[in-house]
Order: structure tokens, then sequence, then C-alpha cells
């Protein structure tokens, strides 16, 4: 795997210090959680005009059903960005009408700021990149088209530190950049089922909110069954890069890793984790053939926890670096 340039640790320190703990939100994530409120309340009814409207153009209501099957069905590269942002805008609204957002400003803020500064280091940049904190006991981790990215409560309480958070959050961002909930949308859009199914919607002349429900129900498909094995491992490889480059230790996706390889499958906090991604061993192997020793230079930075972070207080951060496998 080639790996991208990365900056020198010193210069890191600083930047990661500045961007943390004092950087303002700009741009789209100003006021990032309440932004992302107010653009998805009401989305949950999905009307065509909203959702199919934006794909198509605003086209007839009669003819919307063909023009969403034509846009899912061809190549990803005719969905242009602004596509892109509203059907991941429609997704984040099936993943926010799943669970609430956890109440936490101060941790909604963070999640955020630590997310726009990994994902500025990123092959898109100017996406609207929005960090959310979903109010879940569960160990997870979603990312919809155009720069949504959720992690639960439970998953940032199991990171050991920063580290591992931002390899979380880099292996999501890589999800993004490389459009692969697009291309498995595609995927399951070409599929024989999709096909009568969305027919059969068509000849009964009830395409608008049928057809955008069926839009959402294909959401809902794809994160409960997840995606594909080679997707998940291209993100963990790239992930541990985009995280080096951030200045983090690429060692703290490893590190996750090996925590999810101890769980149990009947461990309900882990099921949903462990079902739609590939075994743990097995994305430890690939990573360990990806990695080999060339990313060791930029490990073992101290290690600073999420609620040291929040408080504020990083002096009694130690200095071990990420387990090795």
């Amino acid at each position: 795997m080639r790996m991208p340039s990365l900056l020198s640790r010193t210069g890191l320190a600083a930047a990661i210090c500045a961007a943390l703990a004092f950087a303002p939100l700009h741009g789209h994530a100003q006021g990032g959680v309440m932004n992302l409120l107010n653009s998805l309340s009401g989305s949950g009814s999905s009307s065509g005009g909203g959702l199919l409207g934006a794909m198509v153009g605003g086209g007839a209501q009669n003819n919307q059903g063909d023009d969403l099957f034509s846009l899912l069905s061809r190549s990803v590269e005719t969905i242009d960005e602004p596509r892109e942002i509203e059907i991941g805008r429609q997704l984040a609204a099936v993943l926010l009408g799943s669970k609430p957002l956890h109440p936490d400003m101060q941790l909604q803020r963070y999640v955020n700021q630590l997310g726009r500064w990994i994902s500025l280091q990123s092959e898109r940049p100017g996406l609207p990149w929005t960090f959310i904190v979903l109010d879940d006991s569960g160990y997870n981790a979603f990312a919809a088209p155009g720069g949504y990215v959720f992690v639960t409560k439970g998953l940032i309480d199991r990171c050991a530190d920063e580290a591992e958070l931002a390899g979380i959050l880099a292996h999501e961002i890589t999800h993004v950049t490389a459009k692969h909930h697009l291309h498995a949308m595609r995927k399951t859009a070409q599929s024989g089922v999709f096909t009568q199914l969305l027919a059969s919607q068509i000849k009964t002349n009830a395409v608008g909110n049928l057809v955008a429900s069926q839009f959402l129900a294909l959401g809902r498909n794809l994160y409960a069954r997840g995606l594909d094995q080679t997707d998940e491992y291209h993100a963990d490889r790239s992930g541990v890069a985009l995280a080096a480059r951030a200045g983090f230790d690429p060692y703290g996706l490893v590190a996750v890793l090996q925590q999810l390889r101890t769980a149990t499958p009947d461990n309900p906090l882990f099921t949903l984790a462990l079902a739609t991604h590939p075994p743990a061993q097995a994305r430890l192997d690939q990573l360990e053939q990806a990695m080999g020793k060339r990313l060791d230079g930029y490990a073992g930075a101290p290690a600073v926890t999420v609620a040291q972070r929040l408080g504020g207080d990083t002096r009694k951060a130690n200095g071990n670096g990420k387990a090795r496998k």
C-alpha cells in the first residue's frame, strides 16, 4: 500500500492543539449539530419534492421513479457532489431516526472539531463534514455520502484514548471519500429484486412518497447488512494513513480492532458492528501486511484521553504508545 506523505510530528502537535482546543468551527460545521438537526427536520417523511426533487432536478412527479432508478443504476461518477450531499442528508435522517442525539453539546462540539480536523487532511476536505454522537450504548460508527459521520456514545466510552477515536473517524471518512455507500447502493439498485420492486411501485401510479420510501428502505438495508469486505479493508488501510497524516498514532485503529477481536458475537453492544464488518482478526492481518513498519516512526505519541481533552487537561497523558499486534 502506498502511504500518503506525512507531516512532521512537531508541527502537527501544535496544529492539533490549536485545532481541537481553540479553533472555532467554520463553514457548514459552524454550530454543526444544530445545523444538522435543522436541515433534517421533517425529512423523515421524505416527500418526492424533497429528496427526489433534488436528485432529479425537480422533474415531473410521474417521471421521478424512472429517474431515481436511472440515477442509482448509472455509474456513481454521474452523481454530482450536490446530489451526493443530498443523498447523504436523507440517509443521515434515517440514522437519526433510529437513535437520538446525545445531549452533551460539549462532547458533540469536540467530536465535530476532531472529525473536521481529520477530514481536512483527506482527499475531499471541501465536503460539508458533520460529525454526530448518538445517544446509544452500543459500539457502532456509521457514515453517509456527502460528509456525514455518526458515532455512538458507547463507542466513545470504550476508546482508551483520542488516537483510537481518531482511527475510527478516519476509517469512516475514507468510506465517504471513496464513495463506498454510493457504490453499494448502485449495486443493490441494479439487482433484479430491486428492479421488480421499483417497477411495481411505478405501475401503481403512486410514485412520489412510495419511491422515496423505497430509497430510505434501501438505506436501512445498507446499514443493516454493511458494506463489502473489500471496502472495509480499504477503509482500514487508508484510515491508518489518514490518522497518521492528521498527527495521531496510526496504531489507534489497530488497538480498536484488538478490542473487537475479544468481543463475543452474543454481546448485544457489539452485535451490529461484528455483523456488518469482516472478522477483526482478518482486518488485523490485512493491516499488518499493509502497514509493516512504515508508520512506526509516527507511533508512540503521548496518549490523551477524551475526558482529558474535554476537561482541557492533557498533562496527565502518559507516554505509552499503542499496543502492537
